[in-house]
């Protein structure tokens, strides 16, 4: 049972180092992986092998949710070219964009102190859409035209905007409950 466990993401699956990717590429390249190195497998095998079963089923579904996630898929991109996104320790943001933040998360809590689930959809919807357009300035910014420090500031744009997301969810959920 043979594991190429130092392959990056995107070569484990047999897909090109790009931030845009075929989905369903990845999901049959993951499937065909699983199916292979499915701990079940390895069952009547001796007890190596079954280790390294479980560890290569590991590795092959820890690279799948990082590459179906474009914002996980971005960061991954960024770590394989050496770019910290510094997610942790830089805050800074264009001040439009701490504008908007401040709007929504108003928004928010108006919605949810007056009970308005419609309100708070609409919102998500409104987000879905924000997060669709920076998803986009990923792409062009990791596969067409380079930016690194670009990507690096969208990504932390982006998780913001996760944030902000769950923040709704759980708004609804409390609302609905």
């Amino acid at each position: 049972m043979a594991f190429d466990f130092t392959q990056d993401h995107f070569a484990l699956f047999g897909l090109p180092r790009a931030f845009r990717l075929d989905a369903a590429a990845l999901e049959n390249a993951y499937r065909a992986l699983q199916s292979q190195y499915h701990p079940d497998r390895a069952a009547s095998l001796p007890d190596a092998d079954k280790r390294l079963a479980l560890q290569a089923a590991t590795r092959v579904n820890e690279a799948f949710q990082v590459l179906k996630s474009p914002l996980a898929r971005a960061r991954y991109l960024l770590q394989l070219a050496g770019v910290d996104t510094q997610e942790e320790t830089n805050t800074s943001m264009p001040a439009a964009f701490l504008m908007q933040q401040m709007e929504w998360r108003e928004a928010v809590a108006d919605a949810r102190s007056e009970g308005r689930v419609e309100a708070l959809d609409a919102l998500a919807d409104e987000l879905r859409a924000e997060t669709r357009r920076l998803e986009g300035d990923l792409a062009r910014g990791l596969d067409d035209q380079p930016d690194h420090a670009l990507v690096a500031l969208t990504v932390r744009k982006l998780r913001f905007l996760e944030k902000l997301d769950q923040e709704i969810g759980d708004a609804v959920e409390l609302l609905l409950d």
